[in-house]
């Protein structure tokens, strides 16, 4: 796959207050750059549930536009408190050190972007009223399958099946690296 090296300077900062928080599972390169691009095409309010020190969120703001806006929570207070430092003169994000589920009630959005702690919090039953409709839900850090049903280590990937066969959703899985696949699921 190729894209430029650079990142955009908003990701770049983060990858600093990254490093110095000694956090290092971020989304990749490549799935920001499909969050940017997915990003620019949104209006309203795009939400990210597991911020982490905020990569996925400067990746949503490189590509987001005039008058919408990123609300994005991170549990844990340390890694919320550093992204909050990037994003701290941004009037179009706001980092909230609080549990995912506090955003449930500031929907609905325009663009979702799911880094659970657990398949359960990603389930589709769980976010489908979050998402307006036509809006959009991003999930990482899936492996490629070839096969269907989605088979992830030795066992179908129940979570992927129920989000690529559900009838609220127009679904797809695409692969943002060779070793790496992320679903798109737009709702109806």
């Amino acid at each position: 796959m190729s894209a430029p090296p650079d990142v955009p300077p908003i990701v770049a900062r983060a990858f600093d207050v990254s490093r110095r928080a000694g956090y290092v599972s971020f989304c990749r390169n490549e799935t920001g750059r499909l969050l940017a691009a997915l990003a620019a095409t949104r209006q309203g309010t795009m939400a990210e549930f597991g911020t982490g020190c905020g990569v996925g969120t400067a990746w949503l703001r490189s590509g987001v536009r005039a008058g919408a806006s990123i609300l994005t929570a991170e549990l844990d207070e340390k890694l919320a408190v550093a992204a909050q430092e990037i994003f701290e003169d941004d009037p179009q994000v706001s980092v909230l050190a609080a549990d995912w589920s506090t955003l449930r009630n500031k929907g609905p959005y325009s663009l979702l972007f799911l880094d659970p702690s657990s398949p359960e919090d990603a389930s589709v039953d769980s976010v489908a009223d979050l998402v307006e409709p036509g809006g959009i839900v991003v999930m990482d850090d899936f492996t490629p399958c070839e096969v269907w049903p989605p088979i992830t280590a030795g066992r179908v990937d129940a979570l992927r099946e129920s989000w690529l066969t559900d009838e609220r959703f127009t679904a797809v899985e695409v692969m943002v690296a060779p070793d790496a696949s992320a679903l798109i699921a737009t709702r109806n």
